[in-house]
């Protein structure tokens, strides 16, 4: 009986130590996602801190070259460091999963993918916050050749 009760203790409590983990690492990827739910958002925060939008057109869940970039730029230190003291981002995604994004952003992606003439994936456009084209990036090219074109853009906006 002894036994039991403590096998019980034992998975309990560590149980309990594994969703205090997770919990954790959640918190955790909330806090470094630095991407704008929405194009309003990008826009008040563009505004508010002066900073340059970054538009990436990206099809999330069938475009390998997004798929790729998104990967070793985007989800980089680096990156993540550069754009969270230069930059606001948005990702206009239009995915073949529907349920993805909500109806609003594929409404104002769509907008936007014909507002900046936007015909393939990936595409990077940086904009200001009065939506004037700053740079644009058609294609993927490897990731370290972007670092100069987003640098160029935010040494000359400010």
């Amino acid at each position: 009986m002894g036994r039991i009760i403590y096998t019980l203790l034992l998975v309990f409590s560590v149980t309990i130590g594994l969703q205090a983990q997770q919990e954790c690492q959640m918190k955790t990827e909330v806090e470094k996602n630095i991407w704008s739910p929405t194009m309003k958002a990008a826009i008040e925060k563009a505004t508010a801190e002066n900073k340059p939008i970054l538009i990436y057109f990206t099809g999330s869940d069938w475009c390998g070259p997004c798929i790729n970039l998104d990967k070793n730029l985007f989800h980089t230190e680096k990156f993540e460091e550069f754009a969270t003291e230069n930059l606001v981002l948005y990702a206009a995604d239009f995915p073949r999963n529907r349920d993805l994004i909500s109806q609003d952003n594929r409404k104002i992606n769509k907008e936007l993918s014909h507002r900046y003439d936007q015909s393939s994936f990936p595409t990077i456009i940086l904009i200001n916050s009065k939506g004037e084209v700053l740079g644009r990036k058609n294609g993927a090219y490897l990731p370290e050749y972007y670092f100069p074109f987003f640098e160029e853009i935010v040494s000359q906006y400010k």
